[in-house]
């Protein structure tokens, strides 16, 4: 059986184009081209494909719709993957991506379509639920994770991170407890790890959660997502 693709692109010339170089490859079909995010979700919800081929950038916010929709159907339909074309190798779109599982899943350069036995290769192998990704994507999400094992957030636990982006909200004590199921005693034991963690053992008490809070807003990307 032919392997059943939905594609996602708003620019006509691009689709029309794209859906004839898919035609190309004998053992794929295109069943579906969606112009916004609502239209691929609906598209997905009635024809179950094996696999998505989605622009990053789409309507109706021309952002990060195609971030959003492999999200969705991978939540919804996790045995559909999703291969997701950007114009530019951002690694902090592919973290997003894939912060939260990569299984079924591809980022990679819309220049790729020009080859398109490459991209049918792609396609196959996230529909299998494997993991393809742009080169270039890859060496950027490397020397982020180098940078987060470099920084002292890398020492803390996930309740003291967890406990740390309530402080970053500004809340106290009691209400931190009260937003994580804690007990206040065991909020401040955790505020007493972060602080020795963060080598603020020493500093006075608001000097400690003053710069706990800068270190993570200086980093929250790259933990506790």
């Amino acid at each position: 059986m032919p392997l059943r693709i939905v594609l996602a692109e708003d620019n006509y010339l691009i689709r029309e184009g794209t859906t004839a170089l898919l035609g190309e490859l004998e053992d794929v079909e295109v069943v579906a081209a969606a112009t916004d995010l609502p239209s691929l979700l609906e598209a997905v919800d009635r024809l179950k494909p094996d696999v998505v081929l989605t622009d990053i950038r789409m309507p109706p916010g021309q952002a990060r719709e195609g971030i959003d929709a492999a999200k969705k159907i991978r939540a919804k339909h996790p045995e559909i993957g999703v291969l997701v074309l950007s114009q530019y190798a951002d690694d902090e779109y592919a973290h997003d991506l894939l912060k939260d599982g990569a299984t079924g899943l591809g980022y990679l350069l819309k220049e790729r379509v020009s080859n398109i036995e490459e991209l049918g290769l792609a396609l196959k192998e996230v529909a299998r639920g494997g993991t393809v990704l742009e080169p270039r994507i890859v060496e950027g999400l490397v020397k982020r994770k180098e940078k987060a094992d470099r920084s002292p957030l890398a020492r803390l636990t996930d309740g003291e991170g967890k406990v740390l982006a309530q402080m970053a909200q500004g809340k106290t004590n009691a209400a931190i407890a009260k937003a994580l199921f804690l007990s206040e005693r065991a909020v401040e034991k955790n505020i007493g790890l972060l602080f020795q963690k963060l080598d603020l053992s020493e500093e006075p008490e608001v000097h400690r959660r003053v710069m706990a809070v800068l270190a993570f807003l200086r980093e929250e990307d790259l933990f506790f997502e």
